[in-house]
């Protein structure tokens, strides 16, 4: 923000500050993504019956949206003056960008673009009340306060992403997403249509994609870890007509918001194949998946595929108006492929070295096809493996490596790791939490997302569009449950892609989250509300041990207790640390003066050995698994069964590790314990050997790891030895072979406490 601005939230930042009016109050914009420049002036606009509006036809999606909104959300109506109007600005650089000033007796919107100013519009909607959103609003007129605001957006691209290959939903919900979309001023819906689980979008030149492919016999209950697999035996799918797909464009359209396609190929095609046998290696009748993973019937490479896969795009291309066609590209295992005569003909006759190649083959074909429709293809970062095709567009999702490599090659990159936009993954670590792929990812690791890789110059960060949050929805059968693992992230991602990363404070950040709640109240959202949660910390520092607790909102209090009893409102008020000198369980809740506000946070501290003492790894843990790091280690406290992604887990891709813990001095040991996370699912495997020892040699003796569905793998070393130090080596899992989750990847090593005693 500029000076001016920043002068001004620090008078009201934190409370409503008396105005000369006599009947009126200065409101701070709790506005979500947070805006360039604001400056608040004195006095207000009153929005009542006496009210006009005008606009030209330069402006008639943002012109008209606003007129419909204060409408049919109030009994306000307007007429044609021009007290609040719109103005093209071809002054203003960027196309989505605007200016908002509010005036006693004026709205002034300057755009360059419609887009622009529809953007100005969903600012002007956050500063009326909730009540507007579903015509609640019982006053005849709205004060809005003067101010003026200058804004346009960081990234280019800003999207969402919504699966409905794995669960299916309505037309009404799709455009219920979008307007979410619309009002956080993102600009992209991605829309992942095809699935080995089920096809989605209807194609008439083959009708089996909606009689066989878009069904499957039964869904897998609980989650893929859950041993032996369950079904539910309930017949479940669906697809959506081409009529419904035009519906939903044109609606996106109508808020600025472009849909990009995803129809996926070469892998997760085993739905198409069940309706077209012809279109695998074998040629043999497969159904159409009924679990999740990642499984080997792709498509075949012969020009029959290929004729199929051109046919579909055509009719998706006369549906979808967007530059882009989403091809997928990822997760496509080539073990039919290196069995199936035809491929390794076409690796022969086209020249190429290996089945990477012939993956590259595959999609610079899609895509020549496709830039001579006027289309441009976009992929998950697996698109680069045996080289990238020409004019492809990366979509990065398996950490930034893809997008960093891409960006060199002069290629755009869409930003959207697992670590940071997977809102699959668990965003709290209460036990309640509805069941999610894994992973976790809390609000505040989303919003501190930077979309531009540090190993990029200035240069190559120019390729860097945007990012996206993805949805995926294994475990998301209900559109409620959609939406609450989509918000509150939704809009800390909105802010990640629109907002100057200057103005951009998580604190401040929640507070307005807790403002926009009520809008989402009206608007009927099932958001999740973690605002209230607190955070722990153990800190060793000399030779004293302490537990720190915090929570976001400081305008609230923490409340705690030590004796397991619930905290409450006479509880222990936490002004400081508290001192850890044995194990012990901390309970805490956040309090306002009157009640307890968001759940119990309970915390056991296994007061070990090795706590506090010093431990040094071979390896960094990779940047966005780094939990507490290596300290966190020893600091006595676990991670969570489900969430190998919370502070205590450390997470290393591919690599061996080898860890020495220093206890300061000679200690008598007898056992040490650790555990790894197995999640198979997401391409984590247990180590295969742990080696040990005390002496200063190092390694004594070792202990293999046999293969185990178990998701938590528990190692505990017996020992009955005075040492100083300790030497742990765990020897990484390799590449994942053919069959398996991940096949052909390297494995992820995720590690618990190392518990000494």
């Amino acid at each position: 923000m500029n000076v001016k601005t920043i002068v001004v939230f620090c008078l009201f930042i934190s409370f409503l500050f008396s105005c000369k009016s006599e009947e009126h109050t200065v409101e701070i914009p709790q506005i979500i993504p947070v805006p360039n420049e604001v400056t608040i002036n004195d006095g207000y606009f009153v929005l009542d019956n006496s009210v006009g509006i005008f606009y030209d036809d330069t402006f008639k999606i943002s012109g008209d949206f606003l007129k419909n909104f204060i409408q049919e959300g109030s009994d306000i109506k307007l007429d044609d003056t021009d007290d609040i109007q719109f103005i093209l600005d071809q002054t203003i650089e960027n196309t989505e960008g605007y200016k908002l000033e509010i005036q006693p007796y004026k709205i002034t919107i300057r755009a360059k673009t419609d887009r622009g100013a529809f953007y100005a519009v969903q600012t002007l909607r956050q500063l009326l009340p909730p009540e507007f959103e579903d015509n609640r609003l019982s006053k005849k007129k709205v004060s809005i306060q003067c101010m003026t605001i200058t804004d346009a957006p960081q990234f280019n691209y800003r999207g969402m992403h919504l699966d409905v290959g794995r669960h299916l939903f309505s037309v009404d919900f799709i455009k219920k997403y979008i307007d979410a979309l619309a009002m956080l001023k993102m600009n992209t819906f991605h829309w992942h249509l095809t699935e080995d689980q089920g096809w989605r979008i209807e194609i008439k030149k083959y009708p089996k994609l909606q009689e066989v492919a878009a069904y499957r016999n039964e869904t897998l209950i609980g989650h893929y870890s859950d041993q032996p697999h369950q079904f539910d035996g309930k017949r479940y799918g669906g697809f959506y007509t081409q009529n419904e797909i035009k519906d939903v464009v044109a609606y996106a359209q109508s808020r600025h918001v472009t849909v990009i396609p995803e129809i996926e190929l070469p892998g997760h095609a085993q739905a198409a194949i069940s309706a077209y046998p012809n279109l695998g290696c074998t040629g043999e009748q497969v159904d159409v998946v009924t679990k999740w993973g990642v499984f080997e019937h792709i498509y075949c490479s012969k020009d029959e595929t290929f004729d199929f896969l051109e046919d579909v795009l055509d009719e998706v291309i006369e549906l979808f108006p967007s530059e882009y066609i989403h091809i997928g590209g990822d997760e496509a295992p080539e073990t039919k492929w290196k069995t199936c005569k035809q491929c390794q003909n076409r690796i022969e006759t086209e020249g190429l070295k290996d089945e990477h190649e012939l993956q590259n083959y595959f999609i610079t074909r899609i895509e020549k096809y496709l830039n001579t429709k006027g289309k441009q293809i976009i992929g998950w970062d697996e698109i680069l493996e045996g080289g990238l095709a020409p004019n492809a567009t990366v979509m990065s999702w398996r950490g930034t490596e893809g997008a960093v490599e891409a960006a060199k090659q002069k290629h755009n990159v869409v930003m959207t790791p697992t670590s940071h936009c997977y809102f699959d993954y668990y965003q709290s670590t209460n036990s309640d939490e509805p069941t999610a792929i894994g992973g976790y990812l809390p609000l505040e690791k989303v919003y501190r997302f930077n979309p531009i890789p540090s190993e990029l110059n200035e240069e190559e960060a120019k390729y860097i569009l945007g990012a996206q949050g993805n949805i995926w929805t294994e475990y998301m059968p209900t559109e409620d449950q959609v939406e609450y693992m989509a918000f509150p992230r939704i809009l800390a991602m909105s802010e990640v892609v629109w907002s100057k990363n200057e103005n951009k404070d998580y604190s401040d950040f929640t507070k307005r989250v807790e403002h926009f709640n009520k809008r989402l109240d009206v608007l009927d959202v099932n958001y999740a509300n973690h605002l209230y949660e607190i955070s722990g910390e153990l800190i060793s520092e000399d030779h004293k041990t302490e537990y720190e607790l915090t929570t976001t909102l400081d305008d609230k209090t923490i409340r705690f207790t030590l004796d397991s009893s619930q905290p409450n409102l006479e509880s222990q008020i936490c002004t400081q640390p508290i001192p850890v000198e044995n194990s012990k369980t901390i309970k805490a809740a956040v309090f306002d003066t009157e009640k307890q506000l968001g759940s119990i946070f309970t915390e056991t501290i296994n007061y070990h050995k090795a706590v506090g003492k010093t431990v040094t790894i071979n390896k960094e843990p990779s940047p966005v698994y780094s939990g507490s790091g290596a300290q966190g280690l020893i600091n006595g406290i676990s991670g969570s069964d489900t969430r190998y992604g919370d502070k205590e887990w450390l997470g290393f891709w591919g690599e061996d590790l080898e860890i020495t813990i220093d206890l300061g001095e000679e200690t008598e040991i007898n056992s040490i314990e650790t555990r790894f996370y197995n999640g198979t699912g997401q391409w984590i495997y247990a180590p295969k050997l742990v080696e040990f020892g005390f002496s200063s040699h190092g390694i004594d003796s070792k202990v293999e790891i046999q293969n185990s569905e178990e998701t938590i793998v528990d190692i505990i070393i017996k020992a009955d030895v005075n040492t100083r130090n300790i030497y742990l080596r765990f020897h990484n899992y390799g590449i994942i072979p053919d069959g398996k989750q991940g096949a052909g990847q390297k494995a992820w090593t995720f590690i618990d406490e190392i518990i000494i005693n």
